[in-house]
Parts: C-alpha cells; sequence; structure tokens
C-alpha cells in the first residue's frame, strides 16, 4: 500500500473511531467524547501503525505498552481495541454497565490494560517505572507509550515524572501530550502555548515534537 492510501486508512480510522465513542458515551448517557474526539488521530496511528502488540495475546512481554493517563477518555482505548478486533462494537453500547468489564475509566481487568487511570496525573509516573523496568531489569525491546491530557499536566506529579525520564535517560518512554486547550470547568494554564510546552519537556531532556494531532502524516 503506497503512503497516501495508508494515510486515508488512518484517517478513516480516526473517524470511525470518534463515531464509536459518540455511539457508545449516548449509549451510556455518560461519559467524556470530546476528550476521546481529540486524540482520534493519535490513537490511529500508535494502534494501525506504530504500535507493536499482540491481538491473540493483549499481555505478551514483548508487546509495547500504552497507557492512557487520561483515564476519563477510555471509551476511545475501548473503540481502537474493538477496531482492531478484539471484541465486537456491540459491546461498546455496553459501557459503564454494572454487569459490563468497559468501565469508565480503563482498569486492569481488562486483558488490555497495565495501569488504572481514574486519577488525573498518574500515568506518566506508572510509564515511567515500566520503561525504567524494560530498560534496565527486562533489557527488552518493548516501547512504553503514554497519553496525557493537558488538564492533568497542572498535576506535579506530571513533571516528577518527566524529571525521572530524564534523569534515568528513558529512551523507551514516549510521552505524548493531547493538548486541547481545554480542561473539565475552564481553559487550561497555558492553552495552546506550545513553546511553553515544548521548552519544559526539552528542559528534563526529552526530544520534543510539536506537531498537528489531528494530522496523521
Amino acid at each position: 500500500m503506497d503512503a497516501s492510501s495508508t494515510y486515508q486508512e488512518l484517517r478513516d480510522i480516526a473517524n470511525r473511531l470518534r463515531i464509536l465513542c459518540i455511539r457508545a458515551t449516548n449509549a451510556s448517557n455518560s461519559g467524556h467524547p470530546t476528550s476521546c474526539c481529540s486524540m482520534a488521530e493519535i490513537m490511529s496511528v500508535l494502534f494501525f501503525k506504530t504500535m507493536r502488540y499482540r491481538l491473540d495475546a493483549p499481555r505478551d512481554p514483548s508487546s509495547d505498552r500504552l497507557i492512557l493517563s487520561k483515564g476519563h477518555a477510555a471509551p476511545i482505548l475501548y473503540a481502537a481495541w474493538s477496531e482492531a478486533g478484539l471484541f465486537p462494537e456491540t459491546e461498546l453500547l455496553k459501557l459503564r454497565q454494572i454487569d459490563n468489564d468497559l468501565e469508565g475509566h480503563p482498569t486492569p481487568r481488562l486483558p488490555f490494560v497495565d495501569v488504572a487511570t481514574g486519577s488525573l496525573g498518574q500515568g506518566l509516573s506508572c510509564a515511567a517505572g515500566m520503561a525504567y523496568t524494560g530498560k534496565y531489569f527486562d533489557k527488552a525491546s518493548y516501547r512504553t507509550y503514554c497519553i496525557i491530557g493537558d488538564g492533568e499536566s497542572a498535576e506535579g506529579s506530571i513533571w516528577e515524572a518527566l524529571s525521572f525520564a530524564g534523569h534515568y535517560k528513558l529512551d523507551n518512554l514516549v510521552a505524548i501530550f493531547d493538548i486541547n486547550r481545554l480542561g473539565q470547568s475552564e481553559p487550561t494554564a497555558f492553552q495552546h502555548q506550545m513553546e511553553i510546552y515544548k521548552t519544559r519537556l526539552d528542559s528534563f531532556g526529552f526530544n520534543t515534537y510539536v506537531i498537528d494531532g489531528h494530522d496523521v502524516e
């Protein structure tokens, strides 16, 4: 498949993920569809182009790890796994039902979730610990990806985790900040001032790229 076809497929997947999230949150009468939609292309590229994983064995030790630190966007994590073929789309319509495992936030009860991320600001610390283990103990090639919301970046624990990762040169950790400018009740502190985020991440030793999160290329 040529590059243009691949990019179009990723765009199409991103739009399907949006639709699935909206359907799921509408069926449950609750959830955070906008938080999901802001990262649709990110999830499309990660799941269907970048990450290495086995669909038949989500907990395979050699698979890349994904930590959704902004856990309230769980519907798009579920939608991505459904799109990949792990379970049927109809399961998404049972989001948050009492007898269903697709809760409002990810829990490790699900085979494709390593860390529960109900409390904001905690996911990157867990991801840094996993990356540290992968590099210095397992000496393995898997990467750890962590998607962080800009609202939760007001938590000091995010910056402590970045400091830890920089100190230990965790080049197997990929921290992805989803900058959508809005918190739950008001705009975030830095809104779309991307240079502030970049300067801070650079200072911790990260190789930082500012990209259009809706451009799959």
